[in-house]
């Protein structure tokens, strides 16, 4: 039986995989749809080859089906019939999609699905918001499920002729949970089958890179070696470069093991800290400060309330034996982005030492650490790789400490040039390729603008999100279910659909909520595929 799992959908850019294109364009034009001649090689490559983009589905390295795109006028359309554009709805940016092929054996609607939702992919990126086909007579129907609109007349031959259609993106994504009911698992099965593949829109494990993935395959080296303590100190240049900070230690663990770090160094401090919570994670916090019997007050808010910086402020004025804060930057349970500027006038003005957990924050939004005295996050969630490197950011110099424990003691850390025990090169070098997403000056403001755009089609459709645009993190968005949708049950129903959200936390099942994590590779497509599955489920 063929799985959706074993599924991969991608730009074909190998010279196996054209070869594959051109085998599949002649089993599918030549010989089951007698639309060219026949020739000794069994191959056939397409007239608008080389300007056009190939999408190809695959089955482990065998291309089992396929779809061809361009944007170039004229179309082969334009030869067909007179004044083409007469057809379509104003003011659209069109590309032409041609030989839509698919192996027999694999036309359960799963790879069909797959490249069509790569194709939306690539149209959005692009800027194409509708395509032309010339759809084969023996699939109209399906096509018009899909959304197609036909228009023209039949063009072809005799033996092979085709119906002119126009496919708007709106259209598709409207039709788009109709047509996997079509495709549904036999009756016996109580389950609905999931896409061609999973789609996470969780903070961890996140959606990440492919060549992420393939760098985290490679072949490990020693820790030891002076090939990755090089390397090493590079990763640890560019963190600190994207930071804004002086230095950072990386150890193997999350960014709880930071937040330990960083309790073990606020041991060594003299006087008392504050901690400022308004959600789960800043109360964490209150958890590691009390299993290193830090001395410390408490101020908490309710859960997504800003922090109330006046009173903040008041707090250290009137209890000067306050040496330090600490809370969260980017709070995971409702994303909330509290104003790390404020913390730090407030701490500057009154001489404090400012902590913060960025674990939800670093890679999602610019974060200047300078005037920070201990911050911790960690390889995945904005990161965009794998999960299991800790990471510390200081700018004051740190001494070892006995009284510390070894694997706790930044200190110790940066004595040894940040390797002080065994390390994994699978995870730093994916980290370090990771890093290369950095290198786009306009990640941030892409990644921006795609939560503002989701947070909008979100209430344009009737959900109730938590929290303001103003203050909420691109990363995380929590919607707040109405009473009578459970969102277990929801959640569960879009596992099932191939969309992972997070909803089986305590707090998020205590509030009915589920959110959508941005951390990692995501597209508009993608979006726009989870809001037809959302208002299917989840209304």
């Amino acid at each position: 039986m063929i799985t959706a799992s074993s599924f991969k959908f991608k730009m074909a850019s190998e010279p196996a995989e054209f070869e594959q294109i051109y085998r599949l364009n002649y089993k599918t034009f030549v010989e089951e749809i007698p639309q060219h001649e026949r020739n000794e090689e069994n191959r056939l490559v397409d007239r608008f080859d080389s300007e056009s983009t190939y999408i190809i589905g695959l089955d482990g390295d065998r291309v089992v089906g396929m779809i061809a795109v361009r944007g170039n006028r004229p179309f082969s359309l334009d030869q067909k019939l007179e004044n083409l554009d007469a057809y379509f709805p104003e003011g659209r940016k069109i590309c032409e999609v041609r030989l839509l092929a698919v192996e027999k054996a694999y036309r359960n609607g799963r790879v069909f699905l797959g490249l069509a939702r790569q194709l939306i992919d690539y149209c959005l990126e692009y800027g194409y918001d509708m395509a032309i086909i010339s759809g084969t007579l023996r699939e109209k129907k399906l096509y018009r499920h899909l959304g197609f609109v036909p228009f023209g007349p039949l063009v072809g031959t005799k033996e092979a002729p085709f119906q002119p259609m126009y496919l708007t993106k709106e259209a598709f994504f409207a039709k788009e949970a109709m047509f996997r009911r079509l495709n549904a698992l036999p009756a016996e099965e109580e389950q609905p089958e999931a896409p061609a593949e999973t789609i996470s829109f969780l903070p961890g494990p996140v959606a990440m890179d492919e060549k992420v993935r393939e760098t985290f395959g490679e072949k490990p080296i020693s820790h030891r070696s002076r090939q990755f303590v090089d390397d090493f100190q590079r990763v640890k240049r560019q963190l600190c470069e994207l930071t804004r900070t002086n230095h950072v230690e990386i150890a193997l663990g999350t960014g709880t093991l930071g937040n330990d770090i960083v309790a073990a160094q606020l041991s060594q401090l003299e006087g008392r800290g504050l901690i400022v919570t308004n959600g789960e994670f800043g109360e964490r916090l209150l958890d590691h400060a009390a299993r290193f019997g830090l001395a410390h007050e408490t101020m908490k808010h309710e859960w997504g309330e800003p922090l109330a910086y006046e009173k903040i402020g008041e707090r250290l004025k009137e209890n000067p034996e306050i040496r330090w804060l600490w809370t969260v930057h980017c709070e995971t349970s409702t994303g909330l982005l509290n104003d790390m500027e404020s913390l730090k006038r407030l701490c500057r003005l009154h001489d404090v030492r400012l902590c913060l957990d960025c674990c939800s924050s670093i890679g999602i939004v610019p974060v200047d650490l300078s005037d920070v005295f201990l911050a911790s996050s960690g390889s995945g969630k904005g990161m965009s790789s794998f999960a299991g490197l800790a990471t510390v950011f200081y700018n004051h110099d740190v001494q070892p400490s006995t009284r510390i424990p070894r694997y706790l003691d930044l200190g110790y850390y940066a004595s040894k040039q940040g390797v002080p025990f065994t390390h994994s090169s699978n995870l730093v070098y994916a980290l370090k390729t990771a890093l290369q997403r950095f290198e786009d000056g306009e990640l941030f403001r892409k990644q921006a603008e795609l939560a503002a755009w989701l947070r909008g089609e979100l209430r344009d459709r009737g959900f109730v999100l938590f929290g303001s645009d103003e203050n909420t993190s691109p990363g995380i968005v929590t919607i707040e279910l109405p009473e009578e949708t459970n969102s277990l049950a929801a959640g569960e129903a879009l596992e099932r659909a191939g969309y992972l959200l997070s909803y089986r936390s305590e707090y998020l099942l205590k509030r009915n909520w589920v959110q959508i994590s941005l951390m990692g590779e995501h597209s508009k497509g993608q979006l726009l595929s989870l809001l037809a599955e959302l208002q299917r489920f989840a209304r």
